[in-house]
């Protein structure tokens, strides 16, 4: 039997094997160390794919490669002959590979960014403690089979510690981050309460010798009033402050992660903190406060940031410098291949310079910033350089003009700006985007046209160089011929899809001509029609089975909304003033519950809203999200060329940014929505069947109309929705089978625009019912859920889900008062 695999190639793979997966396994541990960290503060899909991949072959190369390296031990030896000179040098190899094998318990042990990718990657601790057993005997055992001459036996002891230290690191790292244990390490001592089983033996004694006795109740003191009764920080907080603060909250609310309960005293606390906060520092705290429990579930904080994490840290990192002194000082190297010796040079400076860098991230990180004291209370050269370098992770906001890309007869009466969130990629702790998803978009298969640009940092770095060297006209010079160019490319691509789109148009219509002729041919009519078939299952179970069809769909029709200040302004303000309601816990409880009906009734209008109501309270809630995404895009594309003012306007854009995010949510992350979605995806798909009919039946401009500029055609859907006579219900016609709600979202909307000339501020009350729907998922779905996205870029709705519950609003705070003293008093 011929071999398949050349002798060319197999020789090639003897000799380059260990070599290139060890090389392999280093620059996959250089990568994770390096860009691990943005994952929480990007949603590019490309990178977090990179990382994802590069953390599951770290592992995989790793271990392959020990097990070449144990297969290869003395395999040298049968092949080397009874020379002298080769069985030396066979002894000198093996022992190198010796060498090599601690390297990969050190890559297994892996980078202190990323101990976990996903939250249930916690949970499998016990399988890393297993891995830890078997790759620490396999390494033992290569280490056995180059003795007794193996010269390098010390540094290979000293890298072999190192390795374990990092590997246990690691595995203790997964089992604190696993929710149970996390749960535990923050329960307190049980606690049995008052012997009542005592007090009420001594009451019934005395009872029974005709003694007046009664019972009353005395409050035990109060052990945490000091901490309490501190007056709260007046004004605004300076950068050091803003760590101390929330890891300080942190502390008290990590427990949201796992669902415990908290006192009112913490309630009233935090309550009280947060509500003399500015909305940018309280985005700020809550900015860190998500990145300590990124931090404790993800990476190896925990560990590291202890006694013991530092005092095993400086042993791993001695043992690697000691390995590399010994190599290069006290062992000849001059009987060996070259080439394998700078790979050992490479192992040995790789893992002592990824060390120094996660050093130097350890020291820069919140974790130590949190243990220095305030500069203004305790100046000094730590804190003020400390201080300093936080200047660098505060978020920036730039300006931008959210009207340039609306036409004239859109535009508000006033030109508007708002601040987008700017900071740059290195410093930022979140994404600081918005997903959107659009149903009307979707069905026409246009792309939502994006309301504010991001701002790009390296032109922003770029920028203030060229202010700095006082160039500013070459740069602006330069940037004005980069946008022409880029323009000039734009419309040359489209006219090529133009082209394309004709050129498949009349292919299109080639084929079917020639289909047609071709089935008036007898027995090819069955031929063809089972083909189709045919084709028509296979595109079906690529595009849907596989979940290609969901994926290139997200790609094409989920953008990306910068961050604006405004909006985070708005969304505290609205929670502050829910708080400022919530002083008993029954009222924080009902607010907190509302998902629309608490802004209808408690609005200060003299409109009647009523007519409102069933849309919130007699729908699920899946259903009044869809309900109120359509109706907002049938208000947004419908103006009929009303100016607004700055205030309308920022209602406008408040509630079309929240109405595409919200269904963004519900139609694609559907885990986290599970607790409040419902049967929101059928629902979705039923509504979008309707929708993708009524566009077909109107005959809505195709994709080359679009490019011509023919006009807005989710304006032209939006008006033919709302052209539909809607008198009689849609469920009494149809029926309840379809769970669509398009022309029941264009009653909604019909409703809206009767009310607005009535006198109702339409947009003001629908971007404030936005923020209770989202405030309702945001306290209702899965704690876990929240923790899953901090490691994906970070959602909206995690703040939103934090700032609700430092506000005192949700189901957490369930202990009321401590215990009571019961005192017997005999006599009248």
């Amino acid at each position: 039997m011929v071999d398949p695999i050349p002798p060319e190639v197999q020789k090639v793979w003897d000799k380059w094997n260990i070599r290139g997966t060890i090389l392999f396994s280093l620059s996959l541990q250089t990568f994770l160390v390096l860009l691990a960290p943005y994952r929480k503060s990007t949603r590019k899909r490309l990178l977090i794919m990179l990382i994802w991949s590069a953390y599951l072959l770290a592992d995989a190369a790793a271990n392959f490669t020990v097990g070449l390296i144990s297969n290869n031990q003395g395999s040298g030896s049968k092949k080397s002959g009874s020379s002298t000179s080769k069985s030396s040098s066979h002894h000198s190899n093996d022992a190198l590979l010796a060498f090599w094998a601690p390297f990969l318990l050190l890559h297994l042990g892996g980078p202190d960014t990323i101990t976990a990718f996903a939250l249930e990657d916690n949970e499998l601790w016990l399988r890393h403690l297993l891995g830890l057993g078997f790759q620490a005997v396999a390494t033992l055992y290569v280490f056995a089979q180059s003795l007794p001459k193996n010269r390098f036996w010390v540094p290979t002891v000293l890298m072999f510690v190192a390795g374990t230290i990092k590997y246990v690191e690691r595995t203790r790292a997964l089992y604190l981050a696993s929710l149970d244990r996390f749960r535990d390490s923050m329960l307190k001592e049980a606690d049995p309460g008052p012997n009542y089983a005592k007090l009420m033996e001594e009451y019934a004694s005395k009872r029974d010798n005709k003694l007046p006795t009664r019972i009353i109740m005395i409050p035990e003191p109060d052990k945490e009033a000091r901490a309490t009764d501190m007056p709260v920080k007046e004004g605004k907080l300076n950068n050091l402050e803003v760590v101390h603060y929330a890891y300080k909250y942190f502390l008290i609310f990590k427990g949201l992660v796992v669902d415990l309960i908290f006192s009112f005293r913490e309630r009233n606390e935090s309550r009280e903190f947060f509500k003399k906060r500015k909305p940018i520092d309280a985005l700020r705290v809550i900015e860190v406060e998500l990145n300590f429990i990124y931090e404790v579930l993800y990476t190896k904080v925990q560990v590291v940031h202890s006694a013991w994490g530092y005092i095993f840290r400086c042993v791993a990192f001695s043992s690697i410098v000691a390995a590399l002194s010994i190599f290069h000082f006290r062992t000849r190297k001059h009987d060996l291949n070259q080439f394998d010796v700078g790979i050992t040079y490479t192992l040995l400076l790789g893992a002592v310079v990824l060390d120094l860098i996660a050093l130097l991230m350890l020291i820069f990180s919140d974790w130590t910033f949190a243990t220095i004291k305030d500069p203004d209370s305790n100046p000094g050269i730590r804190a003020w350089l400390f201080s300093s370098f936080l200047r660098f992770r505060m978020p920036r906001w730039r300006s931008c003009d959210c009207t340039t890309a609306l036409k004239p007869e859109e535009k508000p009466i006033e030109r508007i700006n708002h601040k987008v969130l700017s900071t740059p990629i290195l410093f930022r702790r979140w994404s600081g985007s918005l997903s959107s998803f659009n149903l009307i978009s979707y069905c026409l298969q246009s792309h939502t046209r994006r309301i504010h640009k991001f701002t790009r940092w390296p032109l922003v770095i770029a920028k203030d160089i060229s202010t700095f060297l006082r160039i500013d006209a070459c740069f602006d010079f330069a940037v004005d011929l980069i946008k022409k160019f880029t323009n000039a490319i734009t419309g040359l691509l489209s006219c090529v899809i133009i082209v394309l789109d004709f050129i498949n148009n009349k292919v299109s219509t080639a084929i079917t001509y020639v289909v047609d002729k071709l089935n008036h041919i007898t027995g090819l009519h069955h031929v063809i029609k089972k083909t189709s078939i045919l084709c028509g299952h296979v595109r079906t179970f690529i595009m849907g089975s596989m979940g290609l069809k969901d994926f290139i769909d997200e790609i094409l029709y989920v953008s990306r909304e910068p961050f604006t200040k405004e909006l985070w302004e708005f969304i505290f303000d609205e929670l502050k003033t829910k708080a400022n309601h919530a002083d008993d816990p029954e009222t924080a409880k009902r607010i907190s519950a509302a998902r629309g009906e608490w802004i209808i009734v408690d609005s200060d209008t003299k409109v009647d809203r009523s007519s409102l109501m069933p849309y919130i309270t007699d729908v699920q809630y899946d259903e009044s999200i869809i309900l109120w995404h359509i109706a907002t895009d049938l208000c947004y594309y419908t103006s009929n060329g009303k100016k607004l003012d700055k205030e309308s306007y920022d209602y406008l854009e408040f509630s079309k940014l929240l109405s595409d995010y919200m269904l963004y949510l519900l139609i694609w992350q559907p885990t986290m929505m599970s607790a409040v979605g419902g049967i929101g995806k059928i629902r979705f798909r039923d509504t979008y069947a309707e929708a993708d009919r009524f566009f077909a039946s109107r005959g809505l401009p195709s994709l080359v109309e679009k490019l011509k500029g023919s006009g807005s055609v989710e304006a032209k859907a939006c008006e033919a929705i709302l052209s539909v006579t809607t008198n009689v219900k849609p469920v009494a016609v149809k029926g309840d089978r379809s769970k669509s709600v398009l022309f029941d979202a264009s009653m909604l909307a019909q409703e809206l625009n009767r009310l607005e000339g009535e006198g109702l501020d339409k947009w003001k009350l629908m971007s404030r019912v936005w923020v209770e729907l989202m405030s309702y998922a945001a306290s209702h779905c899965r704690a876990n859920t929240h923790a899953q996205q901090v490691s994906k870029g970070g959602e909206l709705i995690t703040f939103i889900w934090l700032l609700m519950a430092h506000f005192g609003l949700g189901e957490q705070f369930q202990i009321n008062e401590g215990h009571a003293r019961a005192k017997l008093i005999v006599g009248k």
